[in-house]
């Protein structure tokens, strides 16, 4: 069974770059997006999703910002949208859809940048200890569970180009690399890391300045997790670095399980 998780970084910009190509190419059984930033009928007019595609988009309520949707080839059941929590508890931003998938658990999350500005790195913080806390049970549950998506934070050195350059930036601070090898610690395979091994040096994620793109100078913040039940069955995980240069700023993940 193939999942796939992409942060298209606008959904109907990905469409005019020619995102239907990879749908087609990945041949996923289940795809799951980030930073759509579209309700349903602002796509453009004449597309459409892919022929049977079931497709549940969570869009945030304000226009043009973030967003998640989850789409599968089988009929999906909606399990929930957000995280609960203090902090944005009715998802207004569009961050968490949970579905269930041919007995597959499927958490698709886009977790808030801290980069713009102090409230919003508190913002993100607090969203982080609620979404973990949250996230916890899925770990021990009998079922195949996925998360997927954009975590916004770089684990280790070998997950960004320039880990002394960035060492006080949002996404790769002490404290946020610490909070994400706690909740690995709380049942969770890092996917791709875990075949690919330490020292590994690939990436998900490039700026668009200076030359990141074109010199591979990025960051890998895109993650599959799986709890044991989905360890267990794990065949490959791995980067599609071309997407990330024609359709978005990140590349898609492609996740295989022997399901």
């Amino acid at each position: 069974m193939r999942f796939v998780s992409w942060n298209v970084n606008g959904l109907r910009a990905a469409i005019r770059k020619g995102i239907d190509d990879y749908f087609s190419s990945l041949e996923a059984d289940v795809t799951m997006l980030q930073e759509t930033r579209t309700l349903e009928e602002q796509l453009p007019a004449g597309w459409s999703w892919p022929s049977g595609w079931h497709v549940t988009l969570h869009p945030a309520e304000k226009k043009g910002y973030s967003g998640v949707a989850t789409a599968s080839v089988k009929p999906h059941n909606v399990l929930g949208r957000g995280k609960g929590g203090r902090l944005d508890g009715n998802d207004t931003e569009g961050r968490v859809l949970a579905c269930e998938i041919n007995g597959v658990v499927c958490i698709n999350t886009y977790l808030p940048s801290g980069s713009a500005k102090d409230e919003r790195q508190a913002f993100k913080e607090g969203w982080m200890d609620e979404w973990r806390a949250w996230l916890k049970p899925f770990a021990e549950d009998e079922r195949p569970v996925v998360v997927c998506g954009d975590l916004n934070i770089a684990h280790t050195e070998d997950d960004i180009w320039n880990p002394k350059g960035n060492a006080k930036n949002s996404g790769f601070l002490p404290h946020e690399r610490e909070w994400f090898t706690e909740l690995l610690a709380d049942g969770w395979t890092d996917a791709f890391r875990h075949l690919a091994g330490d020292g590994v040096k690939t990436y998900s994620w490039w700026s668009n300045r200076g030359q990141a793109r074109a010199k591979d100078r990025g960051w890998r913040i895109d993650y599959f997790l799986l709890n044991e039940a989905a360890a267990n069955v794990l065949v490959d995980c791995s980067i599609v670095r071309q997407g990330g240069l024609d359709v978005s700023d990140h590349a898609p993940l492609v996740l295989d399980l022997d399901l």
